[in-house]
């Protein structure tokens, strides 16, 4: 599971007071599906948890590198929604109308949008997601997992971008007076305190703030009123400041948490530790991802390098065991620095997350009258056969000759 979305579930879980243990452990590549998979859907594990989550990156990386995900995966997105809008992280039978007993959550809400925006042709269901969304916010300004559950920083971001996909300007989504901005700035820990910089996931029982990696990662790209793709962006003159603004505005809270992640990961040896129980000193590469995209986003594309660099070297094990939202995550990330995902550490990382899903729509061929005939007496009359095969490989055609499945962990 994405270290946001798995963030987001503990959030929950505190909420609704339920047993954490199944969650915590985060279920892996070695959990089995509880239902039969459907054949849109991407990735062979349990989707109980994760399903939406999923599905919605996959199809937001391939659109990032113009890839065209499979009528039948979008499909399949789209039918996961309930009549008032909302998503749940799974539906084994969508025919069935959402009841009380089906768990609808922002966060498979939000990341639902974004994806459906991304492919083109939904523009009621994501009316209807973002309505859903809107009738959520707390008075605080922000959103939590579950329905008016408390807010926190992670789902907070992911309604911002799925806001700022459909048209919105978060800055104008308020309940209570305050938009979501107000509520990144009251997760941001002043310049002056140990992390300042960092943002919160939520308050502590006490009322207190704890820096979180994976929180300020998402919340730089919140409060950047961004979603998950983004591409690097020139450095503004803020550079190495921890800004004091009294009240902390949506540039300084992105700002101060691009530099508590660039000082973190130069810490940590160029990547980000993972935070859940048990897990200590053990490499967080979905975060670690996260952070290489809001560090170019807000203009820190230096500072990225070296922990993309260490993603290229390191995370492949990591995305074949855990499947395609970590394939997209890495794919997110090398789209965000102006990489090649098609050779990220000698892995066409687009052809792998093809590989866990429904084939991808192939581009439609031009008319004959696009296309030049090629010249016998041209030393170059081969060029149109060599681009054609590069487009079929790009687009991961070769999952058609390979029967490996990648695995996911939600």
């Amino acid at each position: 599971m994405n270290v946001r979305r798995c963030a987001a579930v503990l959030g929950a879980v505190a909420v609704i007071g339920t047993a954490t243990p199944a969650i915590a452990a985060d279920p892996s590549a070695s959990a089995s599906p509880s239902t039969a998979l459907p054949s849109g859907l991407y990735g062979t594990a349990d989707p109980k948890y994760d399903g939406v989550w999923r599905q919605s990156l996959a199809m937001i990386a391939q659109r990032a590198v113009d890839v065209t995900p499979a009528e039948k995966a979008v499909d399949w997105l789209a039918g996961q929604q309930c009549a008032n809008g909302a998503f749940a992280a799974f539906r084994a039978d969508p025919a069935k109308a959402c009841d009380s007993g089906v768990m609808v959550d922002t966060n498979s809400t939000a990341a639902a949008a974004q994806a459906l925006k991304a492919v083109g042709g939904h523009d009621s269901e994501i009316r209807k997601a973002v309505a859903w969304l809107k009738s959520q916010q707390n008075k605080d300004g922000g959103w939590g997992y579950t329905p008016h559950g408390p807010s926190d920083t992670n789902s907070t971001s992911v309604v911002i971008g799925a806001l700022a996909a459909a048209g919105e300007d978060p800055a104008g989504v308020r309940t209570g007076g305050k938009s979501p901005y107000d509520l990144l700035a009251k997760m941001s820990l002043p310049c002056d305190a140990k992390a300042g910089g960092a943002l919160a996931y939520q308050p502590d029982k006490k009322g207190e703030l704890a820096a979180n990696a994976d929180a300020t990662a998402a919340g730089v790209m919140g409060a950047l009123g961004k979603g998950f793709v983004a591409t690097a962006v020139q450095r503004q003159a803020d550079y190495g400041q921890c800004a004091k603004d009294k009240p902390l505005t949506a540039r300084g809270v992105s700002g101060n948490g691009a530099a508590y992640l660039a000082v973190t990961l130069l810490r940590n040896d160029d990547h980000l530790k993972s935070a859940l129980p048990g897990a200590k000193d053990q490499p967080d590469y979905g975060n670690t991802a996260d952070a290489v995209v809001a560090l170019a986003a807000r203009g820190w594309k230096t500072e990225a390098e070296k922990p993309y660099a260490w993603l290229e070297k390191n995370a492949l094990p990591w995305a074949e065991q855990s499947g395609p939202a970590a394939y997209a995550e890495l794919i997110l990330a090398a789209h965000a620095m102006g990489k090649n995902p098609f050779g990220f550490g000698g892995t066409n990382l687009v052809q792998a997350l093809n590989a866990t899903g429904p084939a991808p729509q192939l581009p439609k061929k031009p008319t004959g009258a696009e296309v030049p005939k090629p010249d016998d007496s041209d030393s170059d009359h081969g060029v149109w056969w060599i681009v054609g095969t590069g487009l079929v490989a790009g687009i991961g055609i070769g999952f058609l000759i390979s029967s490996r499945r990648k695995r996911q962990q939600p």
